[in-house]
């Protein structure tokens, strides 16, 4: 597939079917998201896969939406913003960093026939406590893995004219 066509293709699934996703499609969608490029290479990410069902279902502490805590696996991706490039203006680069490797996980499910939907209006102090993530990273964004049952939300997006700015503002 062109990649402009998986990109288009790419939605925001908001109902999994129960099957288990296999381990080879689970070990594709990370690999995908190892494969990112960060600033630096410093790759500062970390990835937890939360499979169980009463853990997932404690994530609805952090963010409760019944569709998410129902698909098979829970991604999170955190950073260590400590190994993380940093620009001379003093910007770190993990949260960008781990937010393209979310990217590079949810084209590659997308890919595989799974569906994805980026979600980072949880409760970082709650995922922190019910996954044990360590105080030196920084929680960036989960996404529910599964079969999609649901043909997504449409995308809606600007005009490619009201964001382009040839060589000049």
């Amino acid at each position: 597939m062109r990649f402009l066509d998986l990109a288009v293709q790419r939605i925001s699934v908001r109902g999994f079917a129960p099957d288990p996703v296999s381990e080879k499609d689970l070990m594709d969608v990370l690999e995908a998201g190892r494969m990112a490029p960060s600033a630096a290479n410093r790759q500062p990410w970390h990835f937890v896969v939360v499979r169980d069902p009463r853990t997932r279902l404690a994530l609805r502490e952090a963010y409760d939406r019944e569709w998410f805590w129902q698909a098979p696996v829970i991604i999170v991706v955190c950073v260590n913003p400590s190994v993380a490039w940093v620009r001379s203006d003093g910007r770190n680069y993990a949260t960008v960093d781990g937010a393209i490797a979310m990217d590079h996980m949810t084209l590659c499910a997308t890919d595989i026939g799974l569906g994805t939907c980026w979600v980072a209006a949880a409760d970082p102090v709650r995922i922190r406590a019910i996954l044990g993530v360590p105080e030196n990273l920084e929680v960036v964004a989960m996404t529910p893995l599964g079969k999609p049952v649901d043909g997504g939300r449409a995308k809606v997006r600007k005009d490619l004219r009201d964001m382009l700015h040839m060589e000049r503002w």
